[in-house]
């Protein structure tokens, strides 16, 4: 129980350092498994980019299955979207998945509830409800309203008549009277002109899965030396892990950043589109990494070479004939602060 509470006040502490002001937030619990739901800000307006934070910390020895991309989203506009997988040094899982959203209309609405499943393994407990594949978390929907640009009419105030226009030819080139046909037109257009600006904005989101890990990989390798610290190195793998992660899920539709390496490679052995070589680049690669990231060993220079080369090398190889994907142009790596 006390290590119940005390994982509590860390999920919070850590809810906290990622923001909370100006936000909608919905926890969930069910067992070992805690979902928060947050969305910032809390008013939108619309037009507005909105965060869309799923954050979900799990005991050691429970499985997570995360959402898939966009489920229960399909009101919104999706930018942007970043998946994240850390173990805490307590053996505790922690995943996120954070959407940039666009709501098509101003008023009241309702964010739908988000199915997260897991699997306990801790040992004298049941893996899933009897008949069951899975323990199943649904979190409670989430209201808000988006504000709109019009003004509401008890707040206008119309001001008391002008007097007679003037006579046709008296005034006409007042430039009051210009600018205010000028503002006139401006108004009208304005709409229009931003429609055609989002409609360009989102033809320019559509990049290929490769092109998302090339940037995210450059930019990896753009900054501080892994072999600094113990530290930065841990660091550098779950990044360098997560992007090649993220490029098998965008480029071959499969759910690697949910799975665990050993049942992820069962799922890669079976893809006809995974070559041989491919697989065994995979195998080596993800342990590799496992044994940076969970059992602290400390590769020497080569071997984080030898890495970052691997993952060069199979985005290289299979970057022919791949789907674009609605992702921003700016691309967040996983490592966000």
């Amino acid at each position: 129980m006390i290590r119940s509470r005390a994982a509590v006040l860390v999920w919070f502490a850590f809810a906290f350092a990622h923001g909370t002001a100006d936000a909608a937030v919905q926890e969930s619990r069910l067992g070992p498994v805690t979902a928060v739901v947050r969305l910032t800000p809390e008013d939108p307006v619309i037009g507005d980019p909105m965060t869309l934070s799923i954050e979900v910390l799990a005991e050691e020895g429970v499985e997570v299955l995360m959402p898939e991309f966009g489920e229960a989203l399909e009101r919104f506009s999706i930018i942007d979207f970043v998946p994240r997988e850390r173990l805490d040094p307590d053996g505790r899982t922690r995943f996120s998945q954070r959407y940039t959203l666009q709501s098509p209309r101003s008023g009241e609405h309702v964010l739908p509830s988000i199915l997260i499943e897991f699997v306990d393994r801790r040992p004298g407990h049941d893996p899933a409800p009897e008949g069951l594949d899975a323990y199943e978390l649904l979190t409670d929907p989430l209201s808000f309203e988006v504000a709109s640009v019009v003004l509401d009419a008890d707040d206008l105030e119309l001001s008391p008549p002008m007097g007679a226009l003037p006579a046709r030819g008296g005034d006409a080139g007042s430039p009051w009277l210009w600018a205010g046909g000028v503002l006139l037109i401006v108004l009208a257009i304005a709409p229009f002109a931003r429609a055609a600006w989002l409609r360009l904005r989102d033809q320019a989101a559509l990049r290929s899965a490769y092109e998302l890990a090339r940037s995210e990989l450059d930019a990896l390798l753009a900054g501080p030396d892994p072999g600094s610290s113990a530290d930065r190195i841990d660091d550098f793998f779950v990044e360098l892990s997560g992007i090649m992660r993220r490029y098998l899920e965008r480029r071959f539709q499969l759910r690697s950043p949910e799975l665990t390496t050993e049942r992820f490679l069962e799922v890669v052995s079976d893809s006809p589109d995974l070559s041989d070589s491919h697989q065994v680049l995979l195998r080596d690669f993800l342990r590799q990494s496992d044994l940076v990231k969970f059992a602290h060993v400390i590769p020497d220079e080569q071997s984080i070479q030898d890495a970052v080369d691997a993952v060069s090398s199979f985005v290289e190889e299979t970057r022919d004939d791949q789907p674009q994907i609605p992702i921003g142009d700016s691309v967040v790596r996983g490592a966000e602060a």
